[in-house]
């Protein structure tokens, strides 16, 4: 196995982050291969989760504490199966597009036979992970395994694959509210619909890195699909977002709905900063969704304790 150098300019790989640094040579590539150098997504798929935990703890408990736990941790194993995942399929599609041709599966750091191995391996830690759980949320998350395994080939067949991500993504809404409460309520689906609807900015906003390299590989996205208005329609799904959020919140704490006033602010901060025609920007203001993320979590938190 080859050491990874990055032969483009617009690559994702961040080989000199903090967390590469740390990791021995040998094991670089596989922890390439599970995005450790953009821990983002991580953050993305674990917050759903816990905003779910806190919004239907009934107080503080050790109970919600250990499952926050859990997920975090689950959320860093199943991130790494699914980019996995979507790199074995995406292997040959990601030659042709710049900021990914040195992707350890592109670049031919990695077998696909080792990536299948390094796949059963998380999966296997996932599997211990959900063991720890109550049926229905065990049911759920084998629910989810078709989701993580068809997200990859969406942009394949349809420009709306950041809406299929958000079904995946925020499963965990569903998972971390069966996980406390053994049931699902109308504010699981609402807290998971607005999920998805924030998801859905979030991920049209990055896919404007790649609209041209799109074009050439022949997939779809939601960037691709609108174009010139793409601010607008980001600019709804935000809205729907919140209003889905806020309507869960406040079926659970009136002082909920008022800790969500940062989250609109910083969404409208987005909308009114992110420029669709510059990749730098459309990176950064994806990576702050991290920060939305952790505002609706702590407006969660309150929820708990008012």
């Amino acid at each position: 196995m080859k050491p990874y150098k990055s032969d483009t300019s617009k690559s994702d790989i961040r080989d000199n982050s903090v967390i590469m640094r740390m990791i021995p040579a040998r094991f670089k590539a596989y922890a390439l291969l599970a995005r450790a150098d953009r821990p983002i997504g991580v953050w993305l798929l674990a917050l759903p989760g816990l905003w779910a935990i806190w919004l239907s703890a009934d107080g503080f408990s050790v109970k919600a504490l250990w499952l926050s736990v859990l997920f975090l941790v689950g959320a860093v194993v199943m991130r790494s199966a699914g980019c996995v995942i979507n790199d074995i399929w995406d292997r040959d599609l990601d030659r042709k597009v710049e900021r990914t041709q040195g992707r350890p599966l592109a670049a031919k750091d990695l077998s696909v036979r080792q990536a299948a191995g390094f796949l059963a391996i998380l999966l296997s830690i996932g599997l211990l992970i959900l063991a720890q759980m109550n049926h229905v949320t065990v049911v759920l998350g084998f629910l989810s395994l078709p989701l993580i395994i068809a997200y990859p080939l969406m942009k394949r067949v349809t420009f709306w694959p950041q809406a299929f991500l958000g079904l995946t993504f925020n499963f965990g809404v569903l998972m971390g509210w069966a996980a406390m409460t053994e049931t699902l309520e109308a504010s699981t689906f609402l807290l998971y619909l607005g999920g998805i609807c924030w998801t859905l900015a979030y991920d049209t906003i990055y896919a404007h890195q790649d609209i041209e390299d799109d074009m050439m590989a022949g997939v779809k996205s939601t960037a691709l699909k609108f174009g010139d208005s793409s601010k607008k329609w980001v600019s709804g799904f935000y809205v729907a977002a919140f209003v889905f959020i806020l309507l869960a919140f406040a079926m659970q704490s009136v002082w909920a709905v008022i800790a969500l006033l940062p989250v609109a602010w910083h969404m409208t901060h987005q909308i009114l900063h992110w420029n669709p025609d510059d990749a730098y920007s459309a990176l950064m203001t994806f990576k702050s969704n991290r920060n939305c993320g952790y505002l609706i979590l702590a407006a969660a938190i309150v929820a708990t304790f008012t």
